[in-house]
Formats: C-alpha cells, structure tokens, sequence
C-alpha cells in the first residue's frame, strides 16, 4: 500500500455474487491502493452462492454457501457493512445516505442491487403462508412453514422456470408434495423447447412433482393445510404453503429515486462500459441494463463487474456481450441450452433425438447448410453440452446427427480451437487452459487456482478433465474431498489394518466429517470385507434410504418386499405365505424379470411383520435394495427341457446360494442358460454361464442401462468346480478394484489390456493373487447370515422400523392406493391418479 497515493472511495450497493466479484477484482488489479472500498449489505450474511442456494437445504448451513475471502480479512481498504442499505442518493453531492442514518461519500458509486422476485398480483398473494426463493432467510421461512404443515403436505410453487424446479426440489427435500403450476405450455419455457419439455415434465413427474401447465394461478386463501390455492381451470390445491418464483425484476428503485435513467421495462440504463446516466455511478449484474438489456445470469454478471473494476483503474473495457447457455441439473434431470436454442436466426435447421423410451432429448440448431453450430437443447443427459457449447459459431466437426446419436462420432477436446471458450462464466478459453497446464497446473483445484475456470457453476469441470487427460497428466483417483484414496485403494486399507468404522479410517486416513460419496462407499468396502450386519453400530448411519430399511423406496413412500428365490425355484409353503402376506397387508404382486416375486405397497412400520412370516416358511432377503447380488436367472435347464445340456437350475441355485450378500461396488445379476438358445439371457448380465456339451462357458461384463453390453468369454467348456472358482475370483478381483457405482462393463473396459488382461489374472493367476481371491470368497460364503432375519432378532434394529419416530404407532396418513382398475396403484399423497395403461382399453 503506498500512504502517498491521492486514495479515493468506491461504494457499492449490494454485496451478493457480482458485488463481491466486483470488489475481488478492483483490490487485486488495484496494485497501488488507489480506491477505499465500502460495502453496504442489506443481507445479514456476506456474499454467498446464491446460484447454490438450494444446497443449504438438508444441511442448513450458511457457511457452506460463503463465497472465498467474502469478508476481506486483513484488506484495510475494504470495509464491510452487514445489514445496512442504501436509502437514498444525493448525486450533486456525490453521498449516499445508508438505513443506519449514516452519510458516505464517493467518488465512485456502484450499483450491484440484483434483482427482486416479481409476485404476481393474485388475490391472497400476501398470505403469511405465501414465500419467495431468494435468499436463505427465505428458505428459513419456507422451512419453518414446511415443519408446520408436516410431512406429506402439498407445496405450491408457482412459477416452471429454472428457480420453480429449483423451489419445486427444495420443497420434496422437506418432506412436501410439490406443485408446480405453469402459465406457460411447458417448463423452463426461456430453456427448452416443445419437445424438451414435454421429456422434462414427464422426467420430474415421475419423480413425485405435480406440473401443471397452460394454467395460472386464481386465488389464494386460508385452508385447512395452511392455504387453498384455485388455479385458472378451476381445479383447487390444498396446500401447506406456496412459493412464488415466476421471475425476477431488476431492482432500481433507487436508481429511479435519484433520477438515473432505467429501461422502459426496468434496469439502470448503461453503456457498454456499465456507466450509468451519471458519469460517477455504475451499475453492475442483475440490476443493469447495457444499452436497455438485463441479463439474469451469473456469467454476464461477473463481466460487468469486471469491466467495472477496470473502467475505475483507467481501462476501456466494454460489455463483449452475455453467453445465456445454462446447464443444470434440477432434481437430478439434466438440462442444458446453449446458443440460438429456438432456432430464431433465419434459415436454421434443427436435428432432433428424441427418445422417449430413454427420456432423453437433443437438438442442435445449424445454419442453413448443416455447417456451422448455432444452438442446442438436451434433456435428460446433458454429458455433450461441455463439447457443444464452445462449438456455438464454428463449423462442426461431423454431421449434425452424428454427435447427438449414441453410437455416432465422440467430440473430443481436440476438435475445439484454442479460443474456444471453455468457462462462460468466467470468460476462460481452451488456449488458456491449456497454457495453465503447461505452466505445471496438473490438476482440477490448479486449474480453478490459475484461470479461475470452474470456480463457478462447474458446468465446464468435464470438459477441464478432458484437457488435462488429453495433454497427458495423470488425473486424481481422489474418491473426494474427504479421502485422497480411490475406493480400490481404501479397500487394500481396510483389508490391511482391520479397521472396522467409518471414524476411524476417515481419522486415520482422511479428513473431515464425510459425506454422501464417502460414507456408502466406505459402508460398502466393510460390508464386503467382514460378515458383520450391515446395520450394526455407526455402520446404520452410513447407508442411503434403501439399505437403511433394506427394502426399495417406491415413488409414493412405501416399500417393496422381495424375497430371495434362488434360480426362481419356490415351494407351495413359500407361495401360499407369500399370497397370504399379500392379502392381510393388501400388497401389489408381480413376478419380476429375475424370476423373484415382487410384493410392492408396504409402509416402514409393516416391514418386520412381513419378513417375520416369509423367514418363518424359510424365506431370506433377496437384497433387491442392495449395491449386491441381486438374482441368478435361469432356464429349467437339461431336467425339463429336451434342448438342455447342463442342470442350469442346479447351478444357479448354487451360484446364488453362493453369493447372496455380497456387497459389491454397484448391484450384480448373474445368469444361467441351459443351452446355447439362451432363455437366460445370460451374456446381458454381470456373469453370464452358458451350457455346452462339455460343460459351461463362463462370459463376464454384460450390463443393461443406458449403455448395455454384452458380456464377453472368459473361459470355455469348465466343469464344476474351474467355473465356480473363476467366478469367485472374478467377482473379487471386481469388487477389490473397481470405482464406486461402477459396473462391471465400464470397469472391465478400463483395465489395459481388457479381457485378455482379465484372462491372465483370472485364469492364469499371472498376479499371483488367486488364493487369496479365492479364500475371501469362502470367508464370505461362511460368514453369510440373512439381513431380516438377523433384524428380526435384534430388538434396536427392529426400533427403526416406524413411519415416525415421536409416534411409533401411528401410519402415515398420506399413503393411499388407487385399486380401481386391474391394478393397484399408489396415489401419490392423496393426490390425483397417474393413468395406467391398460391392455385393450
């Protein structure tokens, strides 16, 4: 800091995400100490993520959310002001007057007030139940109302674009039913499309939310669950509280105050140097209108407050203009747009995937020759937008269809030119990515340090990864933020040491507290590695919902039973206990494609009842909820039908008998075919075992999925014995190795050298590891003992098996079925029925 420099003063307006981009960029360019800057925040809280906001919900911590240095520790030419605002402006004498009565002068004034959310003006729209979705004050708000309402309650948000969806998910976290009601004939109408929406609708739909578009909103009363909201087709929603977000409006009241010029549709009116009316007084992020246009991202946001910062230090930077590509991912469906998305540029051609039965849909927009990218949609899987959207004004590098097509041309990093820009939110080009790695930057948190690339929204992270990996560094196997470990080597740890806690490895090995990535994987390795419950300890607390009250969630919140059935074989006992089970708990029943029977409907408190019958008649857990085996398919094989050539029953008994609870990297199906007619489908799954004249052929790393694949041979004609040792060592040498939730196709892909690789370890024991593969499996084969059955013993256990904890007795409520037609189906919280297909109607 120079003491002689003729220092003058900057105040800025608001202290959200462009505020505080604007003060870190003038103190870091600001070399010489030339500006005192003074921040008036009207929050209580400095600068956070708001473009994150919907992350405090669960954990409910703001400090989570803080954005890096936002309280300038040790700058002595930054002054932070939490909880005061800017009253008023008197621009001939350059003050601003603040809510706590103080006058500051400036010679610089720095609008960056954001924006408000717009409230349409509906009858009962100031109801103490109705909220906005702005700040977390107001998620405050919307969680205490949420409490009050309880668990099941409808939510009304009203607004479908980006922050509805947003709201919409906040809602379905705690514990709420939400509405959307859409005036539009879609959802995120600035995003998508036609048919983008309509795949969107159906993805959110059948995650639980209630969409209703082409309507608006009518009234809002009081009503018995909080309030009664009428919409303009006369239907009525009894809600526990609405969320209003159907848009934002720039916030310049006192910009118009003080006699600025604002656009006819708000905004502080500037030129492309963010220079307002008044020579003295800026306006940055949501609140400005460059040269009459708002622009409601981040990304522009941030360019203002660069451009600003470099006006005050005597630069000329001018507004380059917004790049308005979004890519998010809202209730785990993702969206993205890029570009010219609605094709409005004259002579555009649109190329359309629309796969219904995947529910997913690409377009790109092309110029009127197919050469030059204009535009884009994707919905449902947005894995190409990082290639995609730097392509946005060049020509492209295959045909338009060839790189929306799963099996057509992959856009590498290599087919972009250095001055494509990879981070729109921080304007950083492939060039200087590139550069950064050269300079030594060899990892994700280098790249951030050095280019400020992906410090944002992390939409261009892949695309990060793919120009480290193609400039040849050799990327964190990190498993992640909390284990430097990938889950291959925390298993050799938990193998080697013993250690038998989640505590006690991330205390040893790791830091912090973990998290959803951490805890379930760990939860597994020391499933796979000890015959210990899996509910046993601090072990209960690591599991995700299913494994929690090992049965499958389904979409209404009760539970489907799945009893084991090896090779699908059944006796009468068990069949009749089964339809009795399923008479007195009034229970959907379908035979599954892994030949089990599927008993779907059971609430939480019904689960140890309905397992205690089926352990009773000799019935064990099927693990259908499990990262585990789930079933061992088969034909009836050489005892019944005139083609067989092996006993495929027998052996599938065997194999699932075998390896039933064995906890695994991600789920596992195994599959046994009589003959080479394949009524097993064996090559589809995990392991797949085929009979010949000679014995068995073994294939291995078959998946379905989005990507399926067919299992490959690995070993041919075996008897008995050779088929179930490779298959032991197999399995082993998997679940040892491989990533977490990664199947073994994709695995068995990434191992150098593929199958010939797996032949030599699996076959010829070239690692000499075979023995010890093999004994693994046999402790785990000794040590298996049936989940429900050992829950059905063990009197804490069975004490988690209630639908609410402060009334052990009481079911919930909000379950209900609809059991009119051929099929039971479930109502989702008392809400109106899905139609079902039904054959001949």
């Amino acid at each position: 800091m120079n003491p002689t420099v003729d220092r003058k003063t900057a105040v800025v307006v608001g202290h959200g995400m462009v505020g505080h981009r604007f003060v870190e960029a003038l103190r870091s360019r600001d070399t010489e100490g030339r500006w005192q800057v003074v921040i008036l925040s009207e929050e209580p809280l400095p600068a956070y993520d708001r473009v994150g906001l919907s992350s405090y919900v669960g954990a409910w911590d703001a400090s989570a959310l803080a954005l890096l240095g936002n309280e300038y520790a040790g700058d002595d030419l930054v002054e932070l002001r939490l909880g005061q605002c800017a009253e008023s402006i008197d621009r001939e004498a350059r003050k601003v007057t603040t809510s706590a009565g103080d006058t500051l002068a400036y010679d610089a004034l720095v609008l960056a007030t954001g924006s408000y959310p717009f409230v349409p003006p509906v009858p009962g729209h100031d109801h103490p139940r109705c909220f906005v979705y702005r700040t977390i004050e107001d998620l405050d708000g919307i969680r205490a109302a949420a409490e009050a309402a309880g668990p099941g309650a409808s939510g009304v948000v009203v607004g479908g674009g980006l922050l509805g969806l947003e709201a919409a998910n906040a809602l379905r976290l705690l514990g709420l039913t939400p509405h959307v009601v859409e005036f539009n004939a879609r959802l995120m109408p600035a995003q998508v499309d036609e048919g983008g929406g309509a795949i969107l609708e159906r993805l959110v739909t059948d995650l639980g939310l209630h969409v209703h578009t082409g309507v608006g909103t009518s009234s809002i009363e009081s009503g018995d669950q909080g309030v009664q909201v009428t919409l303009s087709d006369e239907s009525v929603i009894e809600a526990g509280l609405v969320v209003f977000s159907a848009g934002v409006r720039p916030r310049d009241q006192i910009a118009r105050d003080a006699g600025l010029e604002v656009g006819p549709r708000g905004g502080i009116v500037t030129d492309l140097g963010l220079q307002t009316s008044d020579p003295n007084i800026w306006a940055i992020g949501e609140c400005a209108a460059v040269e009459g246009v708002c622009y409601g991202l981040v990304a522009p946001g941030y360019s203002t407050a660069e451009i600003v910062a470099d006006r005050l230090l005597g630069g000329a930077g001018e507004f380059p203009g917004a790049d308005m590509s979004t890519k998010l991912k809202l209730l785990g469906v993702d969206v993205a747009s890029f570009g010219d998305a609605h094709g409005t540029t004259a002579g555009a051609l649109s190329v359309v995937l629309h796969d219904a039965a995947k529910g997913t849909y690409a377009k790109l927009v092309v110029s009127d020759d197919a050469k030059i990218l204009l535009g884009g949609i994707l919905v449902g899987d947005a894995s190409a937008y990082s290639a995609l959207r730097p392509l946005v004004g060049r020509p492209l590098p295959a045909e338009p269809a060839a790189l929306i097509s799963p099996a057509g041309a992959e856009l590498g990093a290599d087919a972009l030119p250095d001055d494509a820009q990879i981070c729109s939110c921080n304007n950083v080009t492939k060039g200087a990515i590139c550069g950064a790695i050269a300079d030594g930057a060899c990892d994700i948190p280098g790249i951030k340090k050095c280019t400020t690339a992906g410090t944002s929204c992390g939409g261009c992270v892949p695309m990060i990864k793919k120009l480290l990996e193609q400039s040849g560094v050799e990327m964190s196997k990190a498993l992640c933020e909390h284990f430097e470990q990938s889950r291959a080597e925390l298993f050799q740890i938990v193998q080697v040491t013993g250690i038998r806690t989640f505590s006690a490895l991330i205390a040893k090995y790791g830091k912090g507290t973990g998290c959803d990535i951490c805890k379930p994987t760990v939860a597994s390795i020391l499933a796979s590695t000890s015959s210990g419950h899996i509910l046993d300890g601090e072990q209960a607390a690591l599991q995700d919902t299913n494994d929690h009250f090992l049965a499958n969630l389904q979409k209404n919140g009760t539970y489907s039973v799945v009893p084991r059935m090896p090779g699908g074989e059944v006796t009468a006992e068990q069949l009749i206990t089964i339809g009795e089970v399923a008479k007195e708990f009034g229970l959907y029943v379908k035979v599954t494609g892994g030949q089990r029977i599927d008993l779907f409907g059971a609430r939480v408190e019904q689960l140890p009842l309905i397992w205690k019958r089926l352990v009773d008649v000799g019935m064990e857990s099927g693990h259908a909820y499990g990262k585990s085996l789930r079933t061992v398919k088969s034909c009836v094989g050489s005892t019944w039908c005139r083609y067989g050539q092996q006993d495929s029953v027998g052996m599938a008994v065997l194999l699932e008998k075998r390896y039933r609870g064995l906890r695994s990297p991600h789920k596992l199906k195994l599959a046994v075919s009589g003959c080479a007619r394949e009524c097993a489908e064996a090559r589809g799954k995990d392991v797949g075992v085929i009979a010949t004249e000679n014995g068995w052929n073994l294939y291995v790393g078959g998946n379905g999925g989005l990507t399926p694949k067919h299992a490959v041979l690995l070993a041919g004609d075996l008897d008995d014995e050779t088929l179930i040792r490779y298959i032991d060592r197999y399995l082993m040498f998997y679940i040892r190795t491989a990533d977490r939730l990664q199947r073994t196709a994709p695995w068995q892909e990434a191992l150098e050298g593929g199958i010939e690789y797996l032949q030599q370890v699996i076959c010829e024991d070239s690692l000499g590891i075979a023995e010890d593969l093999e004994v693994a499996m046999a402790q785990h084969v000794a040590g298996y003992r049936d989940e429900w059955a050992a829950v059905l013993e063990d009197e804490e256990k069975l004490s988690r098996f209630v639908s609410f904890v402060n009334a052990p007795e009481e079911a919930d409520p909000t379950i209900s079925f609809d059991e009119t037609g051929e099929r039971k189906v479930p109502v989702l919280l008392g809400l109106p029925e899905v139609p079902i297909a039904t054959p001949g109607k």
